[in-house]
């Protein structure tokens, strides 16, 4: 537990759910998103070294599942602005316990939370809402040469998105299957 945020481990290990404190009075409030020092507890070591901001205006919505491979392997903080999403990490560390599983989190401005994302996991999400804004942290900068995907889609990952897909990108849409589980 730190002054500003309320730290969460989640099944999986390194990805944390970070609830925001807010400070306020009748005139609104203050609410931090990012501090180095108070989120090194939850694992943040790197600069930030890019951030992004998204706007997507229909719900059910699908964005992912991308990750960077080494060495601009990253770690992101996402946080929801606006509207509300299932905001979702796969683990692809090949030695982790959970290696292959998914873990999702509702993010809104209205709980308050963002989610903490490793290096070695895939991230994506679905928007629950019409205009949704969406706000990324990085430790590392794009590398369009680094850049990885899973299919959101993938039955293997079998990531239950709460509502009927109503768009997805050409790019998200075709990144490959994951091999069929050997069963001999």
């Amino acid at each position: 537990m730190t002054e500003r945020f309320e730290l969460k481990e989640t099944p999986i290990a390194g990805l944390i759910e970070i609830v925001r404190k807010r400070v306020g009075d009748e005139r609104g409030y203050l609410e931090r998103l990012f501090c180095v020092e108070e989120l090194a507890e939850a694992g943040w070591q790197a600069p930030v070294r890019q951030i992004n901001r998204t706007f997507t205006s229909k719900a059910g919505t699908l964005r992912g599942m991308h990750f960077q491979h080494a060495p601009m392997a990253e770690m992101k903080l996402v946080s929801c602005l606006a509207g509300e999403v299932l905001d979702v990490a796969v683990d692809l560390r090949e030695n982790s316990p959970t290696y292959l599983q998914w873990h999702g989190l509702r993010l809104s401005s209205d709980h308050r939370n963002s989610l903490l994302i490793p290096e070695g996991c895939a991230h994506g999400f679905q928007t629950l809402t019409d205009d949704v804004e969406m706000l990324y942290l990085h430790s590392q900068v794009y590398s369009p040469d680094h850049e990885g995907g899973l299919r959101p889609t993938d039955p293997r990952l079998g990531i239950a998105w709460p509502l009927p897909v109503t768009e997805i990108s050409h790019r998200d849409q075709n990144h490959p299957l994951l091999a069929p589980i050997d069963e001999g």
